[in-house]
Parts: C-alpha cells; sequence; structure tokens
C-alpha cells in the first residue's frame, strides 16, 4: 500500500484514488457541499484555501491545499519542491 502526502503530514492511500480534480467548476463544488451533507468530507486544508479535490473508491471527497499537479506528481513517485505548508 502506497500513501501520499497531501499536505501538512496528511497521507492518502494512492490505491484509493480515482481523481485529483480543481475545486473551481461548479459540479467538483456541487460534489463538494453534497459529501459535505453526506458526511464524508475530509477537510484536510488545515484553513488553507482548497486547491485539490480528491475523489476515492469509496465515495469519499478530501479536500487539499496542495496543488493537484503536486499530489499528482507525488503519485508518481516525483517529489516536486516543497510548497509552504508550514506558516
Amino acid at each position: 500500500m502506497k500513501l501520499i502526502n497531501i499536505g501538512f503530514g496528511n497521507m492518502v492511500s494512492a490505491g484509493r484514488l480515482i481523481a485529483i480534480v480543481s475545486p473551481e467548476s461548479a459540479p467538483i463544488k456541487r460534489m463538494v457541499q453534497e459529501a459535505r451533507d453526506r458526511g464524508v468530507l475530509v477537510d484536510a486544508t488545515y484553513g488553507r484555501r482548497t486547491r485539490a479535490v480528491l475523489i476515492t473508491d469509496s465515495d469519499h471527497i478530501i479536500l487539499s491545499a496542495l496543488q493537484p499537479e503536486t499530489v499528482a506528481g507525488r503519485l508518481n513517485g516525483r517529489e516536486p519542491a516543497p510548497e509552504e505548508e508550514e506558516e
């Protein structure tokens, strides 16, 4: 089982991820709100701006403060330059 750091020491199982998307579009915003209403939303942003929405095979939605490209790079084994996580 491979775990991916999604920011601030939070990890997600790589095998459970279906998609990593940007949170700007209306359909994604609806998905996030519906997940919040159903109680399957995991907010891992620590109060920062949401930059990536991770969708899992168990219908859980995970919010991350990292860019989708950064999370995808970590998924593919390329560790990009660290973003400012600790302020």
